[in-house]
């Protein structure tokens, strides 16, 4: 059984005789939090998740990714994290693959854009990942910006409110990952205007009141055609 609650710095996580990772200090008995984050207690130990920093892969999370090397059997993909993705060969071509008849940059090459998800990961390897479902697989076009993976539910926005006020204030189209990075398409000035607001968001994620502020800021000099 794991347990998890948020901590910050300071506080006790738990008391006992445990292994620990990092973010944690021990004093006596004791299991300190030295970051913000979301701790977890189990019968292997205690961990910390910072709520800021490197993305922290989960299982069915939807990432953007850069293919950055190929192998004979897969893609390595970076996630944006302290790890790296690795995206099966026959994820794709099914279970007909064979390296030594199949051209893995028929499909993808280094340098490509994905939109992927966590098929698995338990920390001991890099996460497996898969473009099998509605909307995954190469990205075609777009600028990437780049958030903490942490604001990225403010930038979604409660019933997805914040997310359709960029791209229509904007006339643009978005992809969000959970990773942090999104992908902007659309005209140069619809795209400048909405990295513009979204650095807002993740600068001002605290503040009540985000989304009239946000909806003021691009009714300002609005891109023409929205």
């Amino acid at each position: 059984m794991i347990t998890r609650k948020q901590v910050i710095p300071g506080d006790v996580i738990t008391k006992g005789d445990l292994r620990y990772g990092s973010f944690i200090e021990k004093r006596d008995d004791q299991f300190i939090a030295l970051r913000v984050g979301l701790a977890e207690i189990s019968g292997e130990g205690v961990k910390l998740i910072p709520l800021s920093g490197p993305y922290i892969p989960h299982v069915e999370d939807q990432v953007v990714g850069k293919v950055i090397d190929m192998s004979g059997f897969g893609w390595e993909i970076d996630i944006n994290s302290c790890f790296f993705g690795y995206l099966p060969a026959s994820f794709v071509f099914g279970r007909e693959f064979s390296p030594g008849t199949h051209d893995l940059s028929s499909r993808f090459k280094i340098g490509d854009l994905l939109l992927a998800k966590v098929e698995a990961f338990d920390r001991s390897r890099d996460p497996q990942m898969s473009v099998r479902g509605p909307g995954l697989g190469k990205i075609p076009k777009g600028e990437i910006i780049k958030i903490s993976p942490t604001k990225v539910p403010r930038l979604i926005g409660r019933k997805g409110y914040m997310i359709q006020m960029l791209t229509g204030q904007t006339n643009t189209e978005m992809i969000v990952g959970q990773n942090g990075l999104i992908v902007v398409a659309g005209p140069p000035e619809g795209i400048l205007k909405a990295a513009a607001a979204i650095k807002m968001i993740e600068e001002e994620a605290h503040v009540a009141d985000l989304a009239k502020k946000v909806e003021e800021f691009l009714k300002e000099g609005a891109v023409s055609g929205s």
